[in-house]
């Protein structure tokens, strides 16, 4: 397959005008075995991108990955491809041993097909959270950091738990870590945890933040918290939900400044919500209200985001973020960050073929 005339994204020189060549599944320098098939697209006047990389997301079209069901988890895959999430990371959420397993174990026996999104791990966001930060995580279920619990969820789902988050303050953190942090990227979210803390914690090993700015201190000109030890970490890459009811566009645009995009990782955290019309849904076995692109405990806690990676993309290049960057944030950075760049997360020469045809509106026009 040759892709070509089009605005091709390549990583650090941005968009270069040219063919994009491929041949059995991944990107190629080689013409001649490229149009061995035959088939041409003509990207004229688009962007050629790679395939977003959702590395946090709970569910979408009335499925959540905690329900435990192989079924909805193929609906959630085929939804993702659909909206240009070709690589993605089904995300837990705080709840008992007995679940995890059985939650974990549906991703393992998932069969990888064309019309899903790959899974590239699985996202393990607790129980090794603060009670006094946890959203809407479900407190009846948190616990501390579990080193046998880890290796045992991992183990039920084939070795595929990428990322796993952890409040520093809570006890055995860094033995957590300093056991764990080869095996899987280790994440502070969920935390009260000070400067100090949070800074002890990234030199152990952390070297990702849940969500900034959510289940954390703010950044506080006394105390600053995560946020500050985060910035002064240049290992660590920060998630970021940018559908402009978690964090204010100004906020966006202020951490993209301090981290740049190549430590910025956009994520959807999307819930089951997504793609679905206002009502009554579940997170993590929690009632949650959605109102237009606002999704609520009862309590009026935000639970997860009702919103898509493709559609957070977009929303950051409205927010005033480079095209480059927020693109940037939305492939390479999440993919670096599990450890599976440039394999996926770009258009390199024998990278696969996920790829993003996009108009000049940054509308969605084909998923390859």
């Amino acid at each position: 397959m040759i892709i070509k005339n089009g605005n091709i994204f390549r990583g650090d020189i941005g968009f270069v005008p040219g063919d994009l060549f491929i041949y059995e599944g991944r990107i190629t320098d080689d013409e001649a075995k490229a149009s061995s098939d035959g088939k041409i697209i003509d990207a004229s006047d688009k962007y050629v991108i790679p395939g977003l990389v959702d590395i946090h997301s709970h569910g979408a079209v009335g499925h959540d990955f905690c329900d435990a069901s192989v079924e909805g988890l193929k609906e959630i895959l085929k939804y993702e491809k659909s909206i240009g999430v070709t690589s993605y990371c089904p995300t837990s959420m705080t709840l008992s041993k007995d679940m995890l397993l059985d939650i974990f174990k549906t991703a393992a026996d998932i069969t990888p097909e064309p019309s899903y999104a790959s899974i590239a791990g699985i996202n393990m966001e607790g129980p090794f959270i603060s009670d006094s930060k946890k959203g809407a995580q479900n407190g009846k279920y948190i616990s501390k950091p579990d080193i046998a619990l880890f290796s045992e969820c991992n183990k039920a789902s084939n070795g595929l738990i990428k990322l796993i988050t952890l409040a520093p303050e809570e006890e055995g953190a860094l033995e957590f870590i300093e056991a764990c942090k080869d095996k899987v990227t280790i994440s502070v979210g969920h935390t009260a945890a000070t400067f100090d803390e949070s800074d002890k914690t990234f030199k152990a090993g952390a070297c990702h933040v849940t969500h900034l700015c959510n289940g954390m201190p703010p950044f506080n000109h006394r105390e600053p918290g995560v946020f500050g030890a985060a910035v002064e970490n240049p290992n660590v890459v920060v998630e970021l939900i940018c559908d402009g009811i978690h964090i204010h566009p100004a906020m966006i645009r202020t951490i993209f400044k301090l981290f740049s995009s190549k430590r910025v990782a956009i994520i959807s955290d999307s819930m089951e919500a997504t793609g679905m019309p206002d009502g009554d849904y579940e997170l993590g076995k929690q009632h949650v209200i959605k109102k237009g692109s606002l999704a609520t405990l009862e309590d009026g806690t935000i639970a997860g985001s009702a919103t898509n990676l493709f559609d957070g993309l977009k929303h950051a290049i409205e927010f005033g973020i480079p095209v480059e960057d927020a693109i940037r944030s939305a492939t390479e950075t999440p993919a670096k960050s599990i450890g599976i760049y440039p394999e996926v997360g770009s258009l390199q020469v024998g990278a696969k073929a996920d790829v993003l045809i996009i108009n000049e509106q940054f509308e969605l026009i084909q998923v390859i």
